[in-house]
């Protein structure tokens, strides 16, 4: 393969193309169409990926282009890169083709073992970022580091993001409008859109992104390869894994989510468990205890009084003039603690939040509705509707709710079943949401308060993979970092079926 270093244009080229026919048995793996031959290629490009500025221009505010990634890569090392040319849909004989970018940070090793590709969580977050932060870990003195951006997401072509759903979220906030049906008149007219510019949305979803990293680790001749992936992606992983073992040597997934799980069943309940360990951990507090006590049972009964109330915020968004009374109801107070899980100050919001004290949290809320863009990006929404809503049990959902009454009508995901109800995209294989056992190591880590992907998953995956080693950081949230992990991911790499020893309380063995 051509050695490519990174360059400053911001022109993009690619100057190499390597053409692959597939052979008949990878077809038949591949399609619904057994013995068809599909092409896929590599083309090697400068290592440098720009944002893919069709979308900007259908925004309603101009957007500022972003800058080459790959200006931020240490260029002290050699990179090599490219885009996966694959078929969009591997079911349609017709299905046009897409490109997904691949950075390969080299080792510097002469001697170098097997290398280790990443791909981002989500479902919907780039992956290439990960190839600036790992030219700078221990990582790379050994291994090759491979960086793929998944279908659909921000250095895809194309790149199914419209601002369709942001729009119709705006109009609801501005004009009092049911948060719900704009959610879904927003939907339709974000799935027309993109269907418009000849998306096939059916297109994405984990089968295909499983796949295109089997075409991918085919095309770079990679025979031997160590997965890397957190909360969706660590699933996906999973699902790599259980397509084609043959190549995988190891797994490390940071606060996975299984491909098994049914992610809306069971996410409502793995926020309240969150939450009930921070008051347990704050009433403990010997210098808070007092300001904090009972804490738990004061958010349960606050919430539960308000579950049909509505309030109103003055507010005006920028660039204006009129000012707005904004209505809001306890879903966006839920939103306002959701999204601040990771706060060392989430005890004294919510504190302020059940004395009354709205206004400041509701008001940088709205400013994230009015000056941002938020709303899930298309391959979020499809992956969800694939993998999620075609095989979740509402009943199950409706006796959360009997429980926590004041969860009903909030949806703590971004995506749903009545948006995928408009979304219409096929579900994935019945065999993925299976649960499958392996031999292969893996290294698991999870926060003890992950207020989305619930620790009870390392004991479900290493159920059925007995060569896993699963580890509950304390005091952590969803997607744990930081050194202590770092350093285990290294040992573990090195030697996947060693035992991993930890001098650290906050660090238990987790089974």
């Amino acid at each position: 393969m051509i050695q490519l270093t990174a360059k400053r244009s911001l022109q993009f080229s690619c100057a190499v193309l390597i053409f692959i026919e597939t052979s008949i048995n990878l077809s038949a793996q591949t399609s619904s169409t057994p013995g068809r031959m599909i092409l896929r290629r590599i083309e090697i490009c400068d290592c440098q990926f720009k944002v893919d500025t069709n979308y900007l221009a259908m925004a309603p505010t101009p957007l500022k282009a972003e800058s080459v990634f790959n200006n931020r890569i240490d260029t002290s090392f050699k990179t090599q890169c490219g885009y996966l040319v694959v078929p969009e849909n591997r079911k349609k004989n017709s299905s046009k083709t897409i490109k997904l970018p691949f950075i390969i940070v080299k080792s510097k090793n002469l001697q170098k073992k097997d290398p280790i590709l990443f791909t981002g969580g989500g479902p919907g977050n780039s992956s290439l970022g990960w190839a600036n932060g790992v030219s700078g870990s221990s990582l790379i003195s050994d291994r090759d580091c491979i960086a793929f951006e998944q279908r659909g997401t921000k250095y895809a072509i194309p790149y199914i993001r419209r601002f369709d759903l942001d729009n119709a979220i705006k109009e609801a906030y501005r004009k009092n409008l049911s948060k719900d049906s704009m959610m879904l008149e927003g939907t339709k007219r974000y799935k027309k859109t993109l269907e418009k510019a000849g998306i096939d949305l059916s297109g994405y979803n984990t089968d295909e992104t499983v796949a295109d990293i089997h075409d991918l680790l085919t095309a770079l001749h990679i025979d031997s390869v160590n997965l890397m992936g957190g909360s969706y992606s660590g699933g996906l992983m999973l699902a790599v894994l259980q397509k084609n073992p043959g190549k995988i040597r190891s797994l490390v997934l940071n606060s996975p989510l299984p491909t098994f799980v049914s992610i809306d069943e069971d996410e409502p309940a793995n926020f309240i468990k969150s939450l009930n360990i921070l008051f347990n951990y704050v009433e403990s507090d010997s210098v808070h205890g007092d300001q904090y006590i009972n804490l738990q049972q004061r958010f349960s009964q606050y919430f539960t009084s308000i579950i049909n109330k509505k309030f109103y915020l003055s507010y005006i968004e920028k660039g204006t003039t009129d000012t707005l009374n904004i209505e809001y109801t306890k879903n966006e107070l839920i939103d306002v603690i959701i999204n601040n899980m990771s706060n060392p100050e989430l005890p004294l919001i919510i504190t302020e939040i059940i004395r009354g004290n709205h206004s400041i949290y509701i008001r940088k809320k709205l400013d994230d509705v009015f000056n941002k863009y938020f709303a899930p990006d298309g391959m979020r929404i499809s992956v969800y509707c694939a993998d999620q809503a075609a095989y979740n049990n509402a009943e199950v959902m409706q006796q959360f709710f009997k429980l926590y009454p004041y969860m009903e009508g909030y949806h703590i995901n971004d995506v749903y079943k009545s948006m995928c109800d408009c979304w219409k995209v096929p579900p994935i294989s019945p065999k993925t949401k299976q649960p499958f056992y392996s031999d292969k190591p893996a290294l698991i880590g999870d926060g003890e308060m992950d207020q989305a992907c619930s620790p009870l998953y390392m004991s479900m995956i290493r159920h059925y993979m007995p060569n896993a080693q699963s580890f509950l950081f304390k005091h952590q949230f969803h997607m744990i970092g930081g050194k202590d992990f770092n350093e285990m991911t290294q040992r573990f790499i090195d030697s996947p079926y060693k035992k991993i020893d930890v001098d650290n309380s906050n660090i238990v063995p987790y089974h």
